[in-house]
């Protein structure tokens, strides 16, 4: 699809000292990108994000209790807050972490209930961030990923229709040239026969013994559809960027996509408490040439994105509400590109909570809780550089992922190599907390 529209107005060089230490180089600041590998020739200035894009937040805001970090200047280091009309209340006095936050059995009564009060303290104006969020402004307070301590966890192959496209990348061990022809013939062979498939049912095991005879079984079909779901790592705690900053591929990768996400939050005694979107950013060519390329494939310098703010579960919303979600995937490339795509959250081949009793329990604990990646089923099967080679980044991609009750996430796709080095970690938000007197 072609887009038509006018292009909008390149941003200014900033000239502002270097990003605080761990947080992503926000858009609007690219940093020169080699053209090796890279899947345009061009280095691709950055959109104007606030000129492209509806607001971030949840159409019904004035409702939802939202919890998101802002990193102040001010202080050098992150702020725990809630919206409350056209202000983010600082929580930090009372809640030095999301992680601690989220550990209390009334935490949205009580983030309510701290937005409501009268002498809230310290707060920050909201048009103001969004806006310094977008025009990726490092001398303004901005958003940031909204967790912190919690462990970055995700399932894989949990939609029918995602899970085709693993068998795909494994079958074409990596080359998007060749996938059209494995793509036929595996739907060919596959029909309809998964899409109401209930993983570990006697059903889906007499279709894992059909598949196995025509000699189409395959690891991917293993966790789509038999017992045990895919849980992995995607990223290490603290790493994840929020909305506005760019996202990273590995400058080797020719085949790679965003994976638009429900991110469910879970406590540390594995209670579902909130959630929000996120983007587990893939290489298709990696993974395709070895699931042990796995980690090489997920896990690179700003391969992580959630947000734009965790909406906590309570009467407004509810994970009934979650499970009828559909999720908008637009992404805008600078060569007039275009490609929109919905997730339909009704079609996941397993529970939300089935995922997370999977992840966390007897088997597994998280003491300072998780953040749960639940799987898409986006399949990049349009073209763009060439007829059956599917879909693939071009650096300068902004990347729009988004549902009405949880807002937008939205970022701008650079190398990994040349995204800002996340360098704020454990002991760097510990010292910080620390010095602000905030963990007495």
């Amino acid at each position: 699809m072609t887009d038509t529209s006018p292009q909008p107005a390149e941003l200014p060089t900033p000239t502002s000292e270097s990003t605080p230490a761990g947080e992503s180089t926000p858009v609007g600041e690219s940093t020169p990108v080699p053209e090796t590998a890279a899947a345009t020739a061009d280095t691709p200035a950055p959109f104007e994000l606030g000129a492209l894009l509806p607001p971030l937040l949840p159409e019904d805001a004035d409702r939802a209790v939202l919890v998101g970090r802002v990193w102040d200047p001010a202080v050098a280091g992150p702020c725990v807050v809630t919206l409350r009309g056209d202000r983010l209340v600082d929580l930090t006095p009372q809640a030095p972490t999301v992680s601690e936050l989220l550990e209390r059995p009334d935490a949205a009564a009580f983030v309510r209930a701290a937005g409501e009060r009268a002498d809230a303290g310290r707060s920050f104006d909201l048009d103001a961030v969004l806006e310094a969020t977008l025009a990726g402004d490092r001398d303004r307070p901005r958003l940031l990923a909204p967790c912190d301590l919690q462990a970055l966890k995700a399932c894989g192959v949990t939609f029918v229709r995602s899970m085709v496209e693993r068998v795909i990348e494994e079958r074409a061990k990596g080359d998007r040239g060749g996938a059209a022809e494995v793509r036929e013939r595996v739907l060919a062979a596959i029909g309809g026969r998964l899409e109401h498939l209930v993983p570990g049912s006697p059903e889906a095991a007499r279709v894992k013994e059909v598949l196995t005879a025509e000699g189409l079984w395959s690891q991917y079909l293993e966790v789509g559809i038999g017992p045990d779901a895919e849980v992995f790592t995607k990223a290490p705690v603290l790493s994840a960027v929020g909305a506005g900053a760019e996202i990273g591929v590995w400058s080797r990768s020719e085949w790679n996509n965003p994976e638009p996400e429900l991110v469910l939050a879970v406590d540390s005694v594995g209670r579902a408490v909130g959630a929000t979107l996120g983007n587990d950013v893939n290489l298709r060519d990696v993974e395709g040439r070895s699931a042990l390329l796995l980690g090489k494939a997920k896990d690179n310098n700003a391969s992580t994105a959630v947000g734009p703010f965790l909406r906590l579960f309570d009467e407004e919303f509810t994970l009934d509400d979650v499970r009828s979600l559909d999720i908008t995937l637009t992404i805008t490339g600078r060569d007039g590109f275009q490609l929109e795509s919905v997730s339909s959250l009704s079609e996941i081949s397993r529970d939300p909570l089935d995922l997370v009793a999977q992840t966390i329990g007897r088997l597994h604990q998280y003491p300072d809780g998780l953040l749960l990646f639940t799987g898409t089923m986006f399949a990049p099967t349009q073209d763009r550089d060439a007829p059956g080679e599917g879909f693939t980044h071009h650096l300068g991609d902004v990347v729009r992922i988004a549902t009405p009750r949880l807002g937008a996430l939205v970022n701008v796709v650079t190398h990994s190599e040349t995204a800002d080095p996340w360098t704020f970690g454990v002991r760097a938000l510990m010292s910080n907390l620390a010095e602000r007197g905030l963990l007495t």
